[in-house]
């Protein structure tokens, strides 16, 4: 199973918040030296910064570049990113491009450089 690429970029920053957080936590241990409790604190206050562009910039990218399909199968309304994604409700496969219609989503098709 495949997943809209829009949400795949949505759980990695998820997962960013979590992880600096996790970090945060860890430097707690630390507390007799100073110098490292003070990196991982910063180390897990940038992840979860990076978390922040990358949500700002996937909501930009979806109010901008991803264009809104009727999904044939489920009938729900779904952004879709390059030539050929998934429905986010039902991971049907979806496309744009009349040649990849039938074909089995890939991650290639959106390759600039593999327009077959």
């Amino acid at each position: 199973m495949h997943s809209n690429k829009i949400n795949r970029i949505r759980t990695f920053s998820l997962f960013l918040v979590f992880f600096g957080i996790l970090i945060m936590y860890v430097g707690i241990f630390f507390k007799a030296s100073p110098l490292v409790m003070t990196l991982l604190m910063l180390l897990g206050f940038i992840l979860i910064l990076l978390s922040t562009v990358i949500f700002f910039w996937v909501g930009m990218m979806t109010t901008k570049r991803a264009v809104t399909v009727q999904c044939p199968s489920c009938g729900k309304y779904t952004k879709m990113l390059g030539r050929c994604d998934s429905c986010m409700h039902c991971r049907e496969s979806l496309t744009l491009d009349p040649s990849l219609e039938g074909k089995i989503y890939e991650e290639k098709y959106n390759s600039s450089k593999n327009k077959s």
